[in-house]
């Protein structure tokens, strides 16, 4: 956070940013396609977002974390779960994203695709 000074508003969007892995900057060196927030009429925080393909592995770690095992150790039932998760978060709108899930989940795509188009 280098240049954002000890911001309040800048230490409480802190973990959000991170979360989405997203870079903070300060509001002068935002980009074209940075973020610049305002606090009370004034430009305090840029956020850079990340590509959609890295936030897709940021995601699928989390869930590790979260799992506290590799996803291709889970057994099926938690694997269809993950998967609907993902579904819910927009995973699969992503290039290549049943294909990133699949090899995180030691499965085929069309498991994958089977995980999707279940009900229950």
């Amino acid at each position: 956070m280098t240049g954002l000074g000890d911001d309040p508003f800048v230490t409480a969007v802190k973990p959000l940013v991170d979360a989405m892995g997203g870079e903070m900057l300060p509001p002068g060196d935002a980009g074209p396609d940075d973020v610049v927030l305002a606090w009370k009429g004034e430009d305090v925080l840029a956020v850079r977002l990340p590509q959609l393909a890295d936030s897709l592995d940021r995601i699928l770690l989390a869930l590790e974390r979260k799992e506290g095992k590799p996803l291709a150790e889970l057994d099926r039932k938690a694997k269809q779960e993950v998967v609907r998760a993902l579904e819910a978060r927009g995973a699969f709108a992503v290039r290549h994203g049943v294909e990133t899930v699949a090899a995180a989940l030691g499965v085929s795509r069309f498991t994958v695709y089977n995980y999707l188009n279940r009900t229950t």
